[in-house]
């Protein structure tokens, strides 16, 4: 990736789901370890479960590894039971939080109405979002990629976005854990149509937002991904469990 003055960091970003336990820490450490030995050219986040949040804050203070939650509840304290607030995330040691993410949205029936107020509620805690989009495989199939990714894009991002720090993550629904991605020139496309988005809601601010691209990123492909145009990042699935696919991934930015 090539990157001028007025062009930010890209952003490698973990997210380990519904994986890890006090032994995962290791794969942390090691991350860790090998960004504060040799500073890679991306920023690096690893958003690991709840249940690790906490722990993986104290493990990396310091080490320039940043932590990340994976959702947060849109209210910031409450009758929720078994919620997280972001207010909580932070108060763990996040930095970033996930929002909106595709299987949040599928298995939990999260709007994009709902998006935007765990967005507001994210910068509201000091936290910034990492806003997910992406369309199934029925609806590329369809022709209507493009628009799904964009509509939905529109209506996650809360005005209140302008001039803070987020992340927006372009996630093909049907390349996420597959093993299957999308041509480059589809990824490019599709990051296109968000600039243009981005630009159009928030100005010049929109011109800088890192896009990351999410959907079975792995070592033998993130290169190829990562020198796409508008491509400013990875969200990582599976590959951000083993410290050495990780740190592949983070050298190819």
């Amino acid at each position: 990736m090539t990157l001028s003055l007025t062009t930010p960091r890209p952003l490698i970003a973990g997210n380990w789901k519904m994986f890890g336990l006090e032994t995962s820490l290791d794969e942390a450490r090691a991350v860790a370890a090998a960004v504060a030995s040799k500073p890679p050219a991306a920023r690096v986040a690893l958003c690991p479960p709840a249940t690790l949040l906490h722990r993986m804050s104290e493990a990396m203070a310091g080490e320039g590894v940043l932590v990340g939650g994976q959702d947060c509840h849109q209210s910031p304290s409450g009758a929720h039971t078994g919620d997280v607030s972001a207010t909580m995330l932070a108060d763990a040691g996040a930095r970033l939080v996930i929002l909106g993410h595709s299987e949040r949205r599928a298995a939990h029936g999260e709007s994009d109405a709902l998006v935007s107020a765990k967005v507001e509620a994210a910068l509201a805690a000091g936290l910034e979002p990492i806003v997910c989009c992406g369309e199934t495989l029925a609806q590329r199939d369809a022709g209507q990629a493009q628009a799904v990714v964009t509509g939905m894009a529109r209506a996650s991002l809360p005005a209140s976005l302008a001039g803070q720090d987020f992340a927006v993550a372009y996630e093909p629904v049907w390349a996420i854990g597959t093993g299957r991605t999308p041509t480059v020139a589809d990824i490019a496309a599709i990051h296109a149509a968000l600039r243009a988005v981005l630009i159009e809601r928030f100005g010049q601010h929109g011109a800088t937002v890192p896009i990351l691209y999410g959907g079975s990123v792995k070592p033998d492909n993130a290169r190829e991904i990562l020198a796409t145009p508008e491509v400013g990042g990875a969200l990582v699935g599976g590959a951000s469990l083993k410290a050495a696919d990780f740190l592949a991934i983070i050298d190819a930015a």
